[in-house]
């Protein structure tokens, strides 16, 4: 099935321009001019990526982008002719996956586009982690997890995660295939905005792996992808 994008762009040329190269590339394109429209869009329909400008009518990017991570973690590549770090550093740390700045050449775009989508999948679950989701134990490796009851155990011994260790493994479980970059887990487990403090997510993971994993130098269980994020190991 072809992948679906979303371009929100206001000016009408590039849109257009950027609308007939994704689809001579076997891509399904809609496209709206302002965020509040792509808002709209994006609650009555599903797409794979977001291709979002930052400097919009009515709602600008930066705030768009903010309300769709709080509902979603479609992957969202920033395009905007500011080209300063202030700019690119904003539009990632507020949950952006990649930035592409003005002008660029349609060449560069897809290969952007494709790497994004390649790197993530489809954010529902396979049948058999839906139905132990649903059931509220979910069995991965040697962990035993009780949504439930917020426990996990390994080797039958109860682990003495915190909340916020919990959920996060949790919401890696539950999207096995996902990858998440920092911005996302700090917008889906504390659902703040994200300034750029790797230092809570760096100290998060190193604990929830000295508690989960046999050897946390070389985890199995959660993974880094060196440069984009984490992702659950394969089992």
């Amino acid at each position: 099935m072809n992948k679906r994008i979303l371009i929100v762009e206001d000016d009408h040329d590039i849109s257009t321009m950027i609308h007939e190269t994704l689809e001579k590339n076997g891509f399904t394109v809609s496209a709206v001019f302002d965020g509040e429209a792509a808002l709209k869009i994006g609650d009555t329909q599903n797409f794979d990526l977001i291709l979002l400008d930052l400097m919009l009518p009515k709602i600008d990017g930066i705030e768009c982008l903010k309300l769709i991570r709080t509902k979603s973690t479609i992957p969202i590549l920033i395009m905007s002719a500011k080209g300063e770090d202030v700019d690119k550093a904003l539009g990632l740390g507020f949950g952006a996956d990649d930035y592409i700045s003005k002008p660029f050449s349609m060449i560069e775009l897809i290969a952007r586009i494709k790497a994004l989508i390649r790197r993530t999948t489809d954010y529902m679950l396979p049948t058999h982690h839906q139905e132990s989701v649903q059931n509220g134990c979910l069995e991965i490796g040697d962990l035993i997890i009780d949504i439930n009851s917020f426990s996990v155990k390994k080797h039958n011994v109860d682990l003495k995660l915190t909340l916020k260790e919990f959920n996060i493994l949790k919401l890696f479980i539950s999207r096995p295939s996902q990858v998440f970059t920092k911005s996302m887990l700090y917008n889906l487990v504390w659902q703040e905005e994200y300034y750029k403090d790797e230092n809570v997510i760096n100290v998060h993971i190193r604990r929830l792996r000295e508690k989960i994993e046999d050897d946390p130098s070389n985890p199995k269980y959660i993974k880094t992808l060196w440069g984009i994020g984490y992702k659950l190991g394969e089992f």
